[in-house]
């Protein structure tokens, strides 16, 4: 196992466990591009404000849905080329999540970051052709799956000379209907050596709990996005809307805009305080 985090720049954003936390935050799926650049100006504003690292994120095509008739988004290219577009009007570095091995190639030429989705990230075909693109891969793990198995999932994508990776942790299946998060889990992928994220939001997601769709409560992203950040890690993801309850997508695990200043204050706190103790900690 490896215990040196290996460090990945993303445009001017640093992702590394000891470093202090980045953050990847945007919509869940393409509504528009007005309500895209809307969300990606305020984080951009805050986090510059706050001094903190930033990522733009949103599905370009949002297919893993539960219900076929749920909304996706415009369509893979044209939601690549809204978000590569807005992005750049921002001059932030930007995500997405690719679903196929064929669409690695094609996000690879518009994002800075490519997103292997939780449920996919077994794939092999997936893996290798988003890691043969060069791009920083953001790897999530499966609800089903445990922290160690990641090694594998880590050892497909080195396997193309890439080692721009993120671990992403966005809770595990308990029952029906539920996620957890077993904190322990964050240090043992940060013990692979690859900067380790939480996904705040996915994170208190409830699957197919409303249905046709997943629910949530987003007032528990608040504690376990602490919880994650006082283990040491490099960044956290979350998604947020300018009013979540009327969101086409993951609306009742997504922040409230006007809520994430007040969030990002709190992890940046913690954060410091953990990595501080750490750093005291390791001194011989």
């Amino acid at each position: 196992m490896k215990t040196k985090s290996i460090r990945v720049k993303i445009g001017r954003v640093v992702f590394d466990n000891a470093s202090p936390a980045a953050f990847i935050g945007g919509l869940c799926a393409m509504e528009s591009e007005a309500t895209l650049r809307r969300v990606g100006r305020a984080l951009k504003a805050e986090c510059s404000r706050q001094g903190v690292g930033f990522v733009l994120k949103c599905s370009a095509d949002k297919a893993n849905r539960t219900s076929v008739d749920a909304f996706r988004g415009p369509g893979f290219k044209i939601g690549l080329q809204i978000l590569a577009r807005v992005a750049r009007s921002l001059n932030v570095p930007c995500l997405t999540d690719v679903h196929e091995p064929a669409q690695a190639a094609l996000a690879a030429r518009y994002v800075d970051v490519l997103q292997i989705p939780a449920f996919l990230c077994r794939q092999t075909e997936m893996l290798l052709a988003c890691g043969r693109t060069g791009k920083p891969i953001n790897i999530k793990k499966a609800q089903s799956a445990s922290p160690w198995d990641m090694a594998h999932a880590v050892r497909k994508i080195e396997s193309t000379g890439n080692r721009q990776i993120l671990l992403t942790e966005r809770g595990t299946t308990f029952g029906y209907g539920n996620l957890v998060v077993d904190m322990r889990g964050l240090a043992v992928m940060r013990e692979l050596g690859y900067p380790v994220i939480f996904d705040a939001t996915h994170a208190v997601q409830s699957p197919g709990s409303l249905g046709s769709a997943t629910g949530g409560d987003r007032r528990f992203a608040w504690p376990l996005a602490r919880a994650a950040t006082a283990v040491g890690i490099a960044g956290v993801f979350f998604e947020t809307h300018p009013r979540p309850d009327r969101a086409l997508s993951d609306g009742p695990n997504s922040l409230a805009l006007k809520d994430v200043p007040e969030f990002l204050r709190q992890i940046r706190r913690i954060d410091s305080a953990a990595k501080a103790f750490r750093r005291q900690k390791e001194r011989p």
